[in-house]
């Protein structure tokens, strides 16, 4: 955020459920619902155009979002996108976990040893890194932090239960997206999102640029920060694309 403020006014909001939002039960957290209301929060705001950048999961929810806001007539216009390791139809990872999660066994399951096991955490979060010497100092305790506020991994068992027919409707709404300047940022190393994913998915945005940091894994923005920060301000600051 203090890298892009000099170009941009930057908003960054956690969504219901996750980070250090409200988590009211029985709220739709399909990346649909996620999306319409990410789109609602930007009207509140009163902006008429804006630029979304969505990362993992975030990633899906910013292009339901950016397909939800080509199809309506007035309100406010999407200039471009950058989806940063976006959850994608074409990344096998996950495709099965996350729905076995999202059934009342595995639910059951996640609850006695994800939730039960907190040593388990710098184990699952050093994965996401392809170099355990990139991991920021702070990060673990950042990512834990909203542990403290109640329901956090209901909130994650909610995300697993739609996660099938949240993909098959992001397959769908990617065509749609044909027209918007996007770009793509992936590590190769990345265990979350296969950046394999990266090639099939870039062929609904014709007007796109992808970059592929070498030796990085799901979170690029922290294991090369300076890399990503200027890929992501040369890409805002360019202009549309020239395919």
């Amino acid at each position: 955020m203090p890298a892009l403020a000099p170009y941009a006014t930057v908003y960054a909001p956690d969504m219901m459920g996750a980070g250090f939002s409200d988590r009211p039960a029985g709220i739709d957290h399909s990346v649909r619902g996620t999306a319409q209301r990410l789109l609602r929060f930007i009207e509140k705001l009163g902006i008429s155009t804006f630029d979304l950048l969505g990362t993992s999961r975030g990633g899906a929810v910013a292009m339901m979002a950016a397909a939800e806001c080509l199809e309506r007539n007035g309100g406010p216009r999407l200039r471009r996108l950058i989806l940063v390791a976006p959850v994608n139809p074409y990344s096998a990872h996950g495709q099965r976990l996350a729905p076995f999660f999202g059934s009342i066994l595995g639910g059951e399951l996640f609850r006695l040893t994800v939730v039960r096991m907190s040593f388990l955490y710098p184990y699952f979060h050093s994965r996401l890194y392809a170099d355990p010497k990139t991991i920021p100092p702070e990060a673990l305790a950042g990512y834990t932090a909203p542990l403290a506020k109640a329901g956090l991994f209901e909130h994650a068992l909610s995300i697993a239960k739609t996660w099938t027919e949240d993909l098959r409707g992001l397959e769908t709404a990617l065509p749609k997206l044909a027209g918007v300047p996007t770009l793509l940022l992936w590590g190769d190393k990345d265990p979350a999102v296969y950046a394999s994913s990266a090639e099939p998915l870039a062929k609904y945005f014709p007007n796109s640029k992808l970059i592929i940091f070498r030796g990085v894994g799901h979170l690029p923005y922290e294991e090369c920060p300076e890399e990503f920060n200027r890929a992501l301000i040369e890409f805002l600051t360019r202009g549309e694309l020239s395919v």
